[in-house]
């Protein structure tokens, strides 16, 4: 009888390992994860899709065909697909292990706009955010009014290494996001100009 005990627990132990490798993939998403600094267009590749949305809900639930894995279900009104395909209303699930993310869902409100870079799908069902919190730019209206985007890190490096990229795009951008650009600083840009940038990578436009 112990042995039996002892060898079940032994297949739980290695069941529960074997997730956690799967995991891997999807672990950049955690808030509590450690991962480098990326530009725009390596977060642009790294990602499936790009989406800018509205969320809708947000909840922390067991996975349900893996009760032992705690993950958050988030679902976007999409108001803009900039890589990828999806549905007017996207639902992905993500693991979470930090104690703040079960307390806050990941930071993800009702009501909130934010454009996400997205993993697929991996087997179990769960995605992530290229980048961690680099891939997640919340959109919102400064001072002045105009729709700004900022991701997880303060938009910090995000344009690193992309100079002769940007000279050619600047003239399009708006005048705050052209003087942090020349300026190299680490701020809030126009939302519009994201999408423009994002695009651009998605693309190949030089």
């Amino acid at each position: 009888m112990a042995r039996s005990t002892l060898a079940k627990a032994g297949r739980g132990l290695l069941k529960s390992l074997l997730v956690l490798v799967c995991l891997a993939g999807t672990a950049e998403a955690q808030r509590g994860a450690i991962t480098i600094p990326r530009n725009l267009n390596e977060l642009t590749k790294r990602a499936d899709l790009i989406v800018r949305g509205t969320v809708v809900h947000a909840r922390v639930e067991r996975h349900p065909d893996q009760p032992q894995m705690q993950t958050l279900v988030v679902t976007l009104a999409v108001k803009k697909t900039l890589k990828g395909q999806a549905q007017q209303f996207h639902t992905f699930r993500q693991y979470i292990w930090d104690i703040r993310d079960k307390l806050d869902a990941a930071g993800y409100r009702k009501g909130d706009e934010v454009l996400l870079m997205l993993f697929g799908p991996n087997r179990y069902g769960l995605s992530g955010l290229a980048g961690m919190e680099q891939g997640r730019f919340r959109i919102y209206r400064d001072r002045s009014g105009q729709e700004v985007a900022v991701n997880g890190a303060g938009n910090f490096m995000l344009f690193r290494g992309m100079q002769e990229q940007l000279r050619a795009k600047l003239p399009e951008l708006t005048l705050p996001t052209q003087k942090m650009l020349e300026e190299g600083r680490a701020a809030p840009m126009a939302a519009a100009d994201l999408e423009a940038l994002i695009e651009q990578s998605v693309h190949g436009r030089r």
